[in-house]
Parts: C-alpha cells; structure tokens; sequence
C-alpha cells in the first residue's frame, strides 16, 4: 500500500510529508521544491489489544505510546501539479509517472490562498479552484491511457467476446487497476451502449470514475489556522459537500513531533493534547500555547494529519489491523510481546492471513484461533480490524 501525496506547488506537501515521516526534506516557499518524489514510512494508529491482555507490547515495526499502536505505512511527497500537467506541463509527465503505484491519494490544499495555480505568491486566490482542476488533470491523465489503443481496443473485446473489466485491467497494468474497480465504475455509470460507440464524453466519465475508483482521495485542507484558513476551510466544505475535507495545520504537528523527539513534550500523535516535560523558554511557551489555542483545542482532528492517514487507510482503502497474537501465550520465540501488527486489504479471510504470514501456513493451515475468546476459526473467516489470531498448522 502507497499513499500519495498531490496537489500545486507551494502548498505544504513536504511539511505535511516531514511530520508524518520525520524524515529529513527540503522544505522552501518556492514552486518545485520537490522534484525527486520523497518516499518515507508514515504510521497509522490504532488502539492497541496489549491492554486488554493487561501487558505492554514490544513492536518489530513501528512503536507503541499509551497503548496506541502505530503501524507503518508507505509515503510519498512528488512533484507539484500545475494546470496542463497531463500534457507535460511544469513536471507534469515526471508527477503522473511517479503517482502510478499509488493506491489513495492525499490532496494538500493550501487555505491561506496566497499561491496561485502554479503556487507563486498572490493574494485573494479561490482554493477551490485547486481541487477543480486537479481532479481534471488526473482524469486527463487516465483518459489519455485509454486514448491511446481506444478504438481497435473497444472493437476488439467485442468481437472476440473478452471480459471488458480484465481487458480494461490489462491496459491500466501499471496503475494498479483492478476488476472490482472497473465493474464499480460500470455500474455508476450504467452506459447502455457497447463501448465502441462510447462517445468522447462517455469515455472521460469512464476515465473519471475508474479514477475515483482506482485511486481515491481525501483533502486535507492545510493551513487552517492562518487569516483566511477557517472561511476558506467554509469555502471548500459548501462547495464540494460530497468530498472528505478534513482540517489540518502540518506545521503544528512538525513543531509537537519535533519537540516530543527532543524530548520537550510527551505527544502521541492524533491526540488532542500534550505534557511539558522540560523548561520553556519563551518562545517554546508561546509557540505551543498558539498550537494548543487555535489548533489541538479547536478542531476534532487535532492537527490534522493523524486523522488524515488513517482515514486514508482505514476509511478508503478499508484496511485491516490484525495482530499475530497466540491463543494461550502472546510473546514470540524470543520473548517480545505482541510482537506484530500486520495491515491486510479489505475481506481478507483467516487462510489470506496465513499465506499472508508464511507460504507454508497457507499451505497446511488447519484452524486459526480468536486469542480473546479462544474460538476456533475457519479458512473462510471474514477478518474483523484489530482481530488477534494464532494460525495453527498440520492435522
């Protein structure tokens, strides 16, 4: 699973990046900062079943405070879409290139509407004119894959009686494309007509929800605590009613990471709240007295960002928590505790988990095992998120 990053230059894309990943970014008020996508592992947070055991977890991966588990997760900041980037504008072909193994996407709308469409310096500018056309852009991009072989494609599945979603798959081959998504997009759309006699508007509305289906996208609607953030924030909520617009200050959460890094503050991220561990000085004080004020006691989300990874992950793409966890003893073979948290895709059952863990656990799985209630459990078990489950092998 990879989350990406999008939206104009100059937007906060890479600080939005840095908090989440902590990871060492340029980060400058200039168009194009970023021209090498920047990869890094984010985490997600979910409520961790050490408690329940009343233990305390010892993470592999990722890390555990208060007994909130966060589990890694692939990032990616790219380049700045600018109108026009489906032809090749600005890093347009680089930008596109880059996103195409992406499976959601964030959109990191600047609300302070400073930074034009090319993300130079304004004043006044309509954010949602950002969400209008990069929507567009990502549409024309998917449109221009099917342009390509369009006509003899279409004709051709016909006359050879080929199923349209697996051929619809093999053209979007690297897109990560899948069945489901085309029978889904067929399904809105209900288009009686063959495909070959789609017209050019048809087919963008096939594009465009392939798209939305293949890759869907959240806002976050960052700078929200600047002049101008909460009536833009207003703006684009009644103008797009139907979109996920959550409210986000990644420079707040940059300053509490970085300051619960150096040991200033205990922050898990998410939370609405933090404990000064160290003397302030003055300016620390006033900075996290503002973060506090108009961000961690305003909004629901917090900062934001928290709230928007895992919305990604958990409310888009439907992902699954499970946690390795045996029936009757819940350290591993060198004594860590709950060692695991794995994330699986949507209906995963109890023998995905298994191959998922080992190609043999598959192959010989017998039973799996409910470490809460000791309940056996089928091959066919529908996986639930947070399920703690011991595969048992052999006869």
């Amino acid at each position: 699973m990879l989350i990406g990053l999008v939206g104009k230059p100059s937007v906060g894309k890479s600080t939005f990046f840095k908090a989440a990943t902590l990871a060492e970014v340029e980060i400058a008020s200039y168009p194009f900062t970023t021209i090498k996508a920047n990869h890094g592992i984010g985490y997600v947070k979910v409520d961790c079943i050490d408690k329940e055991f009343n233990t305390q977890c010892m993470p592999n991966h990722g890390f555990c405070l208060n007994h909130k588990r966060f589990v890694p997760i692939d990032l990616m900041d790219v380049a700045g879409l600018v109108p026009g980037a489906s032809e090749g504008k600005g890093l347009g072909n680089q930008f596109l290139d880059d996103l195409r193994q992406a499976d959601v996407f964030i959109q990191i709308v600047d609300l302070s509407g400073t930074t034009d469409e090319t993300g130079k310096q304004t004043e006044n500018y309509d954010v949602t004119k950002d969400v209008i056309f990069l929507e567009d852009e990502l549409d024309k991009w998917f449109l221009g894959i099917l342009l390509k072989v369009w006509k003899g494609f279409a004709r051709k599945v016909e006359m050879d009686g080929d199923d349209f979603a697996k051929a619809v798959v093999n053209q979007f081959s690297g897109l990560k494309v899948k069945e489901e998504h085309v029978k889904r997009a067929l399904t809105k759309l209900n288009f009686a007509s063959q495909p070959s006699r789609w017209n050019e508007k048809q087919l963008l509305e096939f594009a465009s929800e392939l798209r939305k289906e293949s890759k869907p996208m959240i806002i976050a609607a960052n700078k929200i605590d600047v002049a101008n953030g909460e009536d833009n924030f207003q703006i684009l909520k009644k103008k797009f009613p139907n979109k996920i617009i959550i409210p986000c200050s990644a420079d707040s959460e940059l300053a509490l990471r970085e300051a619960a890094k150096r040991e200033i503050i205990e922050y898990v991220p998410g939370d609405r709240d933090f404990k000064i561990k160290k003397d302030l000085n003055e300016k620390q004080k006033e900075a996290l007295d503002r973060i506090k004020k108009n961000i961690l006691d305003k909004y629901e989300a917090g900062t934001g960002v928290q709230e928007i990874l895992n919305y990604s992950v958990f409310n888009l793409l439907k992902y699954l928590a499970i946690f390795p966890a045996g029936a009757n003893k819940l350290a591993d073979s060198k004594g860590k505790v709950l060692p695991d948290c794995f994330l699986l895709p949507p209906n995963s059952t109890a023998l995905d988990f298994a191959y998922f863990l080992h190609t043999d656990f598959g192959k010989n799985f017998n039973r799996g095992v409910d470490a809460r209630t000791k309940k056996i459990l089928g091959r066919e078990y529908k996986l639930k998120n947070r399920d703690a489950l011991e595969i048992v092998t052999g006869r």
